[in-house]
C-alpha cells in the first residue's frame, strides 16, 4: 500500500532514475573508450539492427517507428561509422542495414561496461541486494519485457 512517506508515483521514478544513472554511466565509459558519438537511443538501435542485419522497413517496424526515423537514425550511424548500407544478396531491389566492426565492438564493449556497472551495484548494495532486485523485477516485469516494437516509445 503507498503511503505519504512512499507514493506509487515515486516507484517508476526511481526505477527510471536507476535505469538513466546506468545508462549515463555506460555512456561516459564508453565516449572514454573510443565511442563518444554513441547516443542511448543508438544501443537500442544496434541491438535492432543485430548480426544478421535488416532492412530500413524492418527496423522501423522492430523499433515502432516510421521507416523514415528509422532511415534518419541509420543515417546517422552510417556517417559516424555504426551502420552500413549493403546490396541484400537475396534480393537486388533491397538494400540491408548492418553493423560494422565499430558497431559490432560499441555492443561487445557495451556489455562489457554492464557488467562491471552490476558489479558497482552489488559492491554498493551487497551482491545478495542486487540478485533480489533483478529476480523481483523479472517477477513483476512482462515476460517479453525486452520488446522494442512499442510503437511511441522512441517516436512516431
Amino acid at each position: 500500500m503507498a503511503t505519504p512517506d512512499r507514493p506509487g508515483f515515486a516507484l517508476p521514478l526511481l526505477l527510471l532514475a536507476g535505469f538513466r544513472t546506468l545508462i549515463d554511466d555506460l555512456h561516459a565509459e564508453l565516449a572514454r573508450q573510443g565511442h563518444p558519438d554513441l547516443r542511448p537511443v543508438h544501443g537500442f538501435v544496434l541491438q535492432a539492427v543485430g548480426v544478421a542485419g535488416t532492412t530500413a522497413s524492418e527496423l522501423g517496424q522492430r523499433l515502432g517507428v516510421s521507416k523514415q526515423a528509422a532511415g534518419k537514425t541509420v543515417d546517422r550511424l552510417v556517417a559516424v561509422g555504426y551502420l552500413e548500407r549493403a546490396d541484400d544478396p537475396a534480393d537486388a531491389r533491397r538494400k540491408l542495414v548492418r553493423l560494422t566492426d565499430r558497431g559490432l565492438d560499441g555492443l561487445r564493449r557495451s556489455a562489457v561496461v554492464f557488467d562491471q556497472l552490476r558489479d558497482r551495484w552489488a559492491a554498493t548494495l551487497g551482491a545478495d541486494r542486487v540478485a533480489a532486485l533483478e529476480d523481483d523485477l523479472r517477477t513483476v516485469a512482462q515476460p517479453n519485457f525486452f520488446r522494442l516494437d512499442v510503437p511511441g516509445w522512441f517516436g512516431t
